[in-house]
């Protein structure tokens, strides 16, 4: 089975995904990680090449695809960006065999104090104290992205609520969900448009 693991950023979608791939015995992919090494460059420099973020789904989707065709993702974990169900990625996800798509969801707050950010290089920048407008900030962008992506997700098979677990809870609360979830027929398609990009 290929589990893809949605969700906005920083909600938790590579620790836990990590964590449940271990749980599971199948090889764990960090979309993000590939794209940039089937690239060879930076994420964010790969966007800045491109005038639309839906050319740049579709190019960064070849490193799905080149996941997808090696033997040993059979079965695997994917962590997707937050766009991973729109674009090119879709189609993709769409049209590959055994999949599983669950959106890691949280509390705003609590997507907050996991925030990493990096520079242009994907470096991770030092962790510093927010100041309380930063905070406002950065949580009104995360209920954007929240209300941005809530259409796209709807395209899962399985909506994981993770407030208050660490990524053990969470990577088991995902197993188990995955364990009583019933055969489902494909997710349905819908279009989206442009989406925000502050965090990863």
């Amino acid at each position: 089975m290929r589990i893809f693991l949605a969700g906005v950023g920083c909600v938790g979608k590579t620790t836990t995904g990590a964590r449940l791939a271990k749980l599971l015995g199948y090889r764990f992919f960090d979309l993000d990680a590939e794209i940039e090494r089937f690239s060879g460059t930076s994420v964010e420099r790969l966007r800045n090449r491109h005038l639309t973020l839906h050319d740049f789904r579709i190019e960064a989707s070849q490193a799905l695809n080149h996941i997808l065709a090696q033997d040993d993702s059979r079965d695997c974990v994917i962590a997707f960006s937050p766009s991973g169900l729109l674009g090119g990625y879709w189609k993709v996800v769409n049209a590959a065999r055994d999949a599983r798509i669950v959106v890691l969801r949280d509390r705003p707050e609590n997507i907050l104090q996991r925030a990493t950010f990096y520079d242009i290089d994907s470096r991770p920048l030092p962790k510093k104290q927010l100041t309380e407008d930063e905070n406002k900030y950065y949580l009104r962008e995360i209920k954007g992205d929240i209300a941005y992506f809530k259409p796209s997700y709807r395209r899962a098979h399985l909506d994981v609520d993770i407030a208050g677990c660490d990524a053990d809870a969470a990577a088991r609360k995902v197993r188990e969900a995955l364990a009583s979830e019933p055969v489902a027929t494909k997710p349905s398609s819908l279009v989206c448009g442009a989406e925000a990009a502050w965090l990863r």
